[in-house]
């Protein structure tokens, strides 16, 4: 009980009983945090709101800061019987144990902490000692320096206001002295030159004597000073007049003579007549290497003579001028840049002469590295000279050398294209006369794709290099929108492009019968590029100028729909103009053979008329030729027997019976009956109908004009016996071969009927000759 009442810690109120083990541990904790707040000094208030207790100010709280022991004690005496008591007595000697415990713990675990606290304060009361003697010492220094300063103050008052007197009459002195030497001084300059030290001895006297000038003797200095700057500045100006000094030392000689009081008005004519000779012999000797006899440098050359000599000399100019004469104001920035404007003008015009000359020439980077070189040059006195639009010049000049590169590279591509046509002309032409068997059409389309694209390709490495980054002007405007848009995409390439459909497009206007002098083949090989390009040459082009050149350009460009919808038109044309043309020469021997023979009085046919032996050998040397280069295409079912069901048709029983009675003088009208009631059921054959891109329909249209012709031909002449059977032996014949090249033999069928048609309606005694010797002729033949 005693210990419970003198050692005051925590511990329950005086009804509570024992608490359990899993009670006691958050106790604990809570006792020992609390152990912590007051070790580390945190105020009572916090302290005592973290204990529990419904009353801060209950003297029987022993975790409250009014604890009584003694009111405490007397309140478990009365309240508590004595097993109780036993067991608070028992509950306060454990708790007071583990706070005990809990204590040492903490002393424990910041044992080093106080160690080093421990340090800490001994050797802060050590070093305080030491700081406390050297500021006893210092104290005392201080006050002997200042027992001394006002010693030394007293003693030198008097000799100090007397030396500052002394002071003050020694440079009076010095500088009448310097007055009265000025015009020796300002005569020996003269005479040695330093015309600089001259004008600076005569600047520091200049208010003195213009101050002291009513007496007497600062008169006469001033006099004999006025009459040696007068002869100073009369040398200076005969030095500025000679002009054979640099634009430094003709700059010095004017800011002397500014500073000497000349007009300003004046020196700067003076100065810029100067100037004006200096820059116009640099463009002589610039229009001098353009001369025809000596010959020109090349164009970088030019351009680093041009940089080094005009360009910087004006800028060294305008750096000067400014410098000079800025008190001018606005008339004198204007007639700096007029004449700057004028000299620049004129050395453009040189600069774009020879600039012209590269014109022709096929390789860009020398170009190129001269005009940025000419650009860069000209950056300096743009900035100098703003007003007078230098820079601006300089970049419309590379623009329009830009554009011109432009142009000469179409040209180049268009003659690149022509140069191609020709070497196929020769190429298709020479084995023919040599007797010689040539390259294929598939190589020669192979080796003009290719060339054509090799040609396109250097031509973008080309202008790719103005819009190199290294390059000054190419984050210009006008690089980075219009040339890429404008210029490459639609003036170079979709310009290149129309121009070869064009080129295409004219053989097909080509006059004569025969379709002048343009090979099939070439027309045949033309389509096929063409059809080529649209389908992925184009694409291929386009995409391939839009990654080297990123537009930033947000006008209008031509759809790669709408080139490759002029490129298939382009073939369109040329297939069909091919098939009229090969339609046209076989026209031809059809023609001359129908009307060069005499069919009343022919003989009986025993062959094959070799013309039409030509046809079929034409033909089948036109399918092997289009197949080089199209596909088959789709064709008609076949009938089993084609070979014979054209001579079936003409020569039947049932068609000898339909023609054999109306052949008759007595019944003319019947026969042309027949005829037109034939045609009513017949089929419409559409001879020009439009030309699919493959094998099949281009045959089928050469057939259909060649037997087209063939049927008008017969039509206007008039048949023997022989004559007619003639004809249809040769139709036979015809159709025993040209059946397979057609998209459907039933068009050959039908053509070949209306000739022997038209051949028995024309023929006085139609009687047609038997099947079995048709046959017979037409495998004899």
């Amino acid at each position: 009980m005693a210990a419970a009442a003198a050692g005051p810690g925590p511990g329950s109120g005086p009804g509570d009983s024992p608490e359990g083990p899993e009670e006691e541990a958050p106790e604990r904790r809570r006792k020992a945090h609390g152990m912590l707040k007051l070790y580390y000094g945190l105020s009572e208030g916090e302290a005592a709101g973290r204990s529990a207790g419904p009353d801060p100010l209950d003297p029987t709280d022993l975790n409250g800061a009014h604890f009584d022991p003694e009111v405490y004690l007397d309140k478990l005496r009365r309240e508590c019987p004595l097993a109780q008591l036993m067991d608070s007595e028992t509950d306060m000697v454990r708790q007071i144990r583990a706070l005990d415990s809990d204590m040492q713990t903490l002393v424990y675990e910041n044992y080093n902490k106080f160690i080093s606290a421990t340090d800490t304060i001994r050797k802060m009361k050590n070093d305080f000692r030491k700081m406390e003697d050297e500021m006893d010492r210092l104290a005392t220094n201080m006050a002997v320096i200042t027992d001394f300063s006002a010693r030394i103050s007293a003693t030198l008052q008097d000799r100090h206001e007397r030396i500052t007197k002394l002071a003050g009459v020694h440079a009076l002195l010095r500088k009448l002295q310097f007055l009265f030497e000025l015009p020796s001084r300002l005569t020996k300059c003269v005479e040695l030159g330093a015309y600089g030290q001259a004008v600076r001895y005569q600047g520091r006297a200049r208010a003195v004597l213009q101050q002291y000038q009513h007496l007497p003797s600062f008169r006469a200095i001033q006099d004999d000073c006025q009459v040696i700057t007068a002869r100073l500045a009369q040398q200076l100006r005969q030095r500025f007049r000679e002009g054979g000094s640099g634009a430094p030392e003709q700059a010095e000689c004017v800011e002397l003579l500014l500073a000497l009081g000349e007009p300003a008005e004046e020196l700067c004519e003076e100065f810029l007549a100067h100037a004006r000779g200096r820059l116009e012999e640099e463009l002589r000797s610039l229009e001098a290497e353009l001369g025809p006899s000596p010959p020109a440098p090349d164009v970088l050359e030019f351009t680093d003579r041009g940089g080094s000599g005009f360009v910087g000399g004006l800028c060294q100019v305008a750096a000067a001028y400014q410098e000079l004469f800025a008190a001018q104001g606005p008339a004198g920035a204007e007639k700096l840049a007029a004449f700057a404007r004028e000299l620049g003008g004129r050395y453009f015009a040189l600069v774009e002469r020879r600039l012209a000359q590269e014109q022709g020439g096929g390789d860009n980077s020398l170009l190129v590295r001269a005009l940025d070189r000419f650009h860069r040059r000209l950056r300096a006195p743009g900035a100098l000279l703003a007003a007078a639009g230098l820079a601006e010049a300089a970049t419309e000049i590379v623009e329009r050398v830009a554009r011109e590169r432009l142009g000469h590279h179409l040209q180049g591509l268009r003659a690149a294209f022509l140069g191609c046509l020709t070497d196929v002309r020769q190429a298709l032409a020479a084995p023919r006369l040599a007797g010689k068997e040539g390259p294929g059409l598939a190589e020669l389309l192979a080796n003009v794709a290719s060339s054509i694209l090799s040609h396109i390709k250097a031509s973008l490495a080309a202008v790719h290099l103005f819009t190199a980054k290294e390059v000054s002007f190419s984050n210009k405007p006008y690089f980075r929108g219009e040339f890429c848009s404008q210029g490459v995409r639609e003036g170079l390439i979709v310009g290149f492009i129309r121009s070869m459909c064009q080129t295409a497009q004219s053989f097909c206007d080509s006059p004569g019968e025969k379709g002048g002098a343009t090979p099939p083949a070439l027309l045949l090989l033309l389509s096929r590029l063409c059809l080529d390009y649209e389908t992925a040459t184009i694409s291929y082009i386009l995409t391939l100028t839009d990654e080297q050149f990123l537009v930033q350009d947000q006008s209008p460009v031509t759809p790669v729909s709408t080139l490759c919808a002029e490129a298939r038109e382009t073939a369109r044309r040329l297939l069909t103009h091919y098939v009229k043309v090969q339609g046209l020469v076989i026209s031809q021997m059809l023609r001359k053979s129908v009307e060069t023979r005499d069919w009343l009085s022919t003989l009986e046919p025993r062959n094959v008329r070799a013309v039409m032996k030509r046809v079929v050998e034409d033909t089948t040397a036109i399918d092997v030729q289009v197949g080089l280069l199209y596909e088959e295409g789709v064709r008609k079912a076949q009938s089993s027997d084609s070979s014979k069901r054209t001579f079936s048709v003409y020569s039947s029983s049932r068609q000898q019976g339909r023609y054999a009675p109306s052949y008759t003088p007595s019944a003319p009208m019947d026969t042309n009956l027949l005829s037109n009631i034939q045609k009513l059921f017949s089929e419409r054959i559409d001879v020009f109908s439009p030309v699919e891109f493959n094998k099949v329909s281009v045959l089928t249209g050469i057939i259909k004009i060649s037997l087209k012709t063939l049927l008008e031909c017969v039509r206007l002449r008039t048949f023997g016996r022989f004559g007619l059977q003639q004809v249809q032996v040769d139709c036979h014949f015809l159709q025993l071969y040209l059946w397979r090249f057609v998209a459907d033999e039933e068009l050959v069928h039908l053509l070949l009927d209306e000739v022997v048609a038209s051949a028995a309606l024309r023929c006085p005694d139609p009687v047609p000759m038997e099947p079995s010797v048709v046959e017979v002729i037409c495998e004899r033949g």
